[in-house]
């Protein structure tokens, strides 16, 4: 046997000692340099680690949930980013309230036009950039959806909840916002279910498709531009049945303090601050699935769900509690009708089609009517929120957050194949 035969198999042994206990990830690089120690060594000699005993522990391998104390410093970070980007958002929704105030004074804006139109629109903001930041920078469309999702949820039992509680009396209503604005809500989740179903039976997925996401038996169908387009029509009729509001109504006096282009440059302001603050809350909900080993949507779900609401949240509770109570429901309804028939279809209109998980997207809507009706039935009733009903708004949020974590990890199944298994458009 030549002493080239002889390094080889002793190349080989070397390998076999390092693997055992290796990690697959760093087996070539470790047989490598086991066999460039050996190279050299008198045929018949074994290397000096060969007469030692196995080591009993292999060597820590990082996959998964990281651990240890670097990990725990990064998810410190993250946290601490995750803080300062909702106090961004924070302070730009300060911003946006005031403008939006004044301006809305400026043109003698009724208050229902002012809470469902201007107000929700830019607060909503938050939740429409997500949807562009995730799926354009991030390539995490699946994330932005399922912050839309549960903004539209803390939207309709979180701030309504607060802002009775904190309210100086009972939160009063009116007729025009319950048959109305909670009337058409319900009509916007219904369109964009049928928009969903559309998805789902003129462009059927095959499950388990590359890209697709969901499970063997998810329903999955692709959403396209021209879908997309039915929930934006349908909130163009909205704004336009807002419009006909102003026709019929007589405001005050502008006062003549206001300058509409400085109130028009805070406005821009106030939406660049909260883009920032978003870039942020999207950057920490996805370190944060990597760290814990879970998936971007259920940090979607919750944590960027109800960063993305503080500015609807902050808004809806100042205006509680300056009596102005129409205005602060008026904003979470139309904050919700921007987000399912705007935000939404505007991931699709960029990233040009999307795969929709039928199987979830069904069970989700269905979640939000409930929502709604409850909401709507709380506000009938003596056409006032009072503080016990405003504790069980709450308290229905609480077990929606507890339910949708144990379904992450697995713990329940309600619904097979939440939350979608990758995929960019796997809601």
């Amino acid at each position: 046997m030549s002493s080239r035969h002889i390094l080889v198999i002793e190349y080989i042994k070397a390998c076999r000692r390092y693997t055992s206990h290796t990690d697959p990830s760093v087996r070539t690089v470790s047989c490598h340099r086991a066999g460039r120690r050996d190279e050299g060594r008198p045929p018949g000699r074994q290397p000096r680690e060969s007469r030692r005993s196995e080591p009993s522990v292999a060597p820590r391998v990082f996959e998964g949930p990281t651990t240890g104390r670097r990990a725990i410093l990064d998810i410190g970070l993250w946290s601490l980013v995750a803080l300062a980007a909702t106090a961004l958002i924070w302070k730009g929704s300060g911003l946006l309230e005031t403008a939006s105030e004044r301006l809305a004074a400026h043109y003698r804006l009724p208050d229902i036009v002012q809470g469902a139109v201007v107000v929700a629109v830019g607060s909503s903001f938050p939740e429409l950039s997500t949807v562009v930041v995730s799926a354009l920078v991030h390539g995490e469309f699946e994330l932005g959806v399922a912050a839309i999702v549960g903004s539209a949820l803390f939207n309709i039992l979180v701030i309504p909840g607060v802002a009775g509680l904190v309210a100086r009396e009972r939160l009063p209503s009116s007729r025009d916002l319950v048959y109305k604005e909670a009337q058409f809500y319900i009509i916007s989740v219904a369109v964009l279910l049928l928009t969903f179903s559309f998805a789902a039976i003129y462009n059927p997925v095959e499950a388990g498709a590359a890209g697709s996401g969901g499970g063997e038996q998810a329903i999955l169908g692709e959403m396209t531009r021209w879908l997309a387009a039915i929930p934006v029509g349908l909130y163009l009729l909205y704004v336009f049945v807002q419009y006909q509001d102003t026709l019929d109504h007589e405001g005050e006096a502008a006062p003549d303090t206001i300058r509409p282009a400085r109130e028009w440059g805070r406005l821009l302001l106030s939406l660049a601050v909260i883009l920032a603050g978003v870039e942020g809350l999207v950057r920490a909900a996805i370190a944060f699935g990597e760290h814990f080993g879970t998936p971007s949507f259920l940090w979607g779900i919750t944590v960027v769900a109800a960063g993305t609401s503080v500015p609807d949240a902050f808004v809806s509770v100042r205006a509680a509690r300056a009596g102005r109570s129409v205005t602060s429901l008026a904003n979470v309804l139309g904050s919700n009708i921007f987000d399912l028939l705007v935000c939404i279809p505007a991931g699709v209109l960029i990233a040009g089609a999307a795969v929709i998980n039928f199987s979830v997207a069904a069970p989700m809507m269905g979640v939000l009517t409930a929502a709604t009706v409850a909401l709507f039935l709380m506000l009938r009733t003596g056409m006032t929120l009072s503080r016990r009903e405003a504790a069980a708004l709450l308290a229905l949020y609480a077990v929606f957050v507890l339910w949708i974590g144990a379904e992450s990890f697995a713990l329940v199944d309600l619904v097979p194949g939440l939350p979608p298994a990758g995929g960019a458009g796997g809601h």
